[in-house]
């Protein structure tokens, strides 16, 4: 059953980034398309980690350091590139 289950997370970390990708083709802005990408990353990466982490519980260690790593960091990294482009607009 546990196996099932990691397959599952590993299947909808997968779909959460193909569907990440759809905004970028549409003809939204530039923050709007970050947004919905860093979410759908943040929310895929962390989904096929801890179907990782039912797969191989022994390495649980590294595996929930993986996950607190990835809620900070593409978070973090969301807001600055955020901000860098929000100023590079303010100077044009």
């Amino acid at each position: 059953m546990i196996e099932i289950i990691s397959y599952i997370c590993i299947g909808l970390g997968i779909g959460f980034w193909f569907w990440g990708t759809f905004p970028l083709l549409g003809h939204r802005s530039v923050l709007f398309k970050l947004h919905s990408l860093s979410v759908a990353d943040t929310l895929g990466s962390m989904s096929i980690v801890f179907g990782l982490l039912l797969k191989i519980p022994s390495e649980w260690p590294l595996l929930l350091l993986g996950l607190i790593s990835l809620a900070i960091w593409n978070t973090v990294l969301g807001y600055v590139l955020a901000y860098c482009s929000t100023s590079e607009l303010d100077h044009e």
